[in-house]
């Protein structure tokens, strides 16, 4: 029996899925980090946009991927299902607009995570997301925001805090500039934060 054999024997994958909305950046970040694991792996990317960027980019790195309808998601247990079939053991938000439901929330109690591109409890709820948090923060002249990742539960960005990161808001900032700093944040750290909540949980 070869090393990698003999530790996974002892150490089985985690397997991970990622629900998009739009362009997947953050997805390909993860997916990208955990591409040499030995014990976490990007099993799935799920989206309820059919023409979102991320599947593509799901393609180019070979993860299989699945569009669900409002239907699928919360009339029926077909997402559920998916999840189940891939061997799906913890749930990550990058960029989805859509509520979790119960369904899926009973089944991955305390095994769900989201990022926001604000500093929570700021700049949360329904509508704000993406470029609207960032037009926001600079209209009310705010000197700071950063990103919040935080456990998911049944209300928008509602779950307990995780890990904050923070950048300055300077003058004649633009949301697009600052968008500039709060991806460059995500991307270093939402990652990292992901693999310490999967050690904590003692899934790894």
């Amino acid at each position: 029996m070869s090393f990698l054999s003999l530790y996974k024997s002892f150490h089985p994958m985690v397997n991970l899925a990622i629900f998009a909305s739009g362009n997947g950046s953050n997805a390909q970040r993860i997916i990208e980090y955990f591409s040499d694991s030995l014990n976490v792996k990007v099993s799935l990317v799920l989206s309820n946009n059919p023409s979102a960027f991320v599947l593509k980019r799901a393609d180019n790195l070979g993860i299989p991927n699945v569009v669900f309808s409002r239907n699928d998601l919360y009339n029926s247990e077909t997402v559920c299902d998916v999840l189940q079939s891939y061997n799906i053991n913890f749930i990550v938000l990058a960029g989805f607009l859509w509520l979790v439901p119960e369904n899926i929330l009973k089944t991955y109690t305390n095994r769900i995570v989201n990022i926001h591109p604000a500093l929570l409890p700021s700049y949360g709820g329904r509508g704000m997301y993406g470029m609207k948090v960032h037009e926001n923060v600079i209209k009310n002249r705010e000197k700071e925001s950063g990103i919040t990742i935080h456990w998911v539960n049944m209300y928008y960005d509602e779950g307990a805090v995780i890990f904050q990161a923070k950048c300055p808001v300077v003058e004649n900032e633009t949301p697009e500039s600052l968008a500039s700093k709060i991806h460059e944040l995500e991307y270093r750290y939402y990652p990292e934060v992901i693999e310490g909540v999967l050690r904590s949980s003692q899934l790894i």
